[in-house]
């Protein structure tokens, strides 16, 4: 995926009211959607889309905190994935994509069983703010596991988190991909684009894993 140049160093971390959607997708078949994306939907969103930017949202810090008995986990051993956590001086990076006219039927219809059936996510309207461009936001759907659906796995330390993504495995892939592409985009977004919380999961993976390992997983993804 291309890569804008950054408009702006570093986020300011203050929250800002969401703007006016022209039209919204709750009124029941908008025109034009944008869908915010901050995990698998960065490389594979696996639907029809006009237009993609990458950017970020504010208020929001991403944590893997929801667990995967799908895509990349079992019933008997749930993987990793990330979700929204409201932050206040939160800042997570992602990728939103615009679809358009029947587009938007299609993608909702999509990630419907996607991330709510089988992710357990809901849906949540969040302001995003794109790279090129941060002066002018856009509103746009997210979906958000929040702490009362049943994968949800909640905190843990780093190196618990690190151990779980190397055990598991699930229709999508293992767990490590998962992490390692997620990492990959974020390192492609640019030094303005910080993730502590996956930097320090990354690195626990490395303490685990002999450093060739990791370079080939890496490579394998390219």
């Amino acid at each position: 995926m291309k890569q804008e140049s950054a408009a702006q160093s570093t986020p300011p971390p203050s929250l800002s009211p969401a703007p006016s959607a022209q039209t919204s997708w709750e009124d029941g078949d908008p025109q034009t959607l944008w869908i915010f994306g901050y995990g698998s939907l960065v490389w594979k969103p696996d639907f029809d889309y006009s237009d993609s930017r990458v950017g970020f949202v504010r208020g929001y810090s991403r944590r893997f905190w929801q667990g995967d008995t799908f895509h990349r986990g079992s019933d008997k051993m749930p993987g990793r994935v990330v979700t929204l956590l409201e932050d206040r001086e939160g800042c997570t990076w992602g990728v939103a994509y615009e679809v358009r006219g029947e587009q938007v039927k299609e993608a909702l219809k999509y990630l419907n069983v996607r991330e709510a059936v089988l992710g357990g996510y809901d849906t949540k309207e969040v302001t995003f703010y794109p790279q090129d461009a941060p002066d002018q936001p856009l509103t746009a759907l997210a979906y958000v596991a929040t702490p009362q659906n049943p994968g949800y796995l909640g905190p843990a330390p780093e190196e618990v988190i690190a151990t779980q993504i190397l055990s598991c495995r699930g229709f999508s892939g293992h767990n490590l991909e998962y992490l390692l592409r997620l990492a990959d985009f974020m390192q492609l977004c640019g030094p303005q684009a910080q993730d502590e919380h996956l930097e320090a999961i990354v690195d626990a993976v490395g303490t685990m894993l002999p450093c060739s390992y990791l370079t080939e997983q890496a490579l394998a993804l390219v």
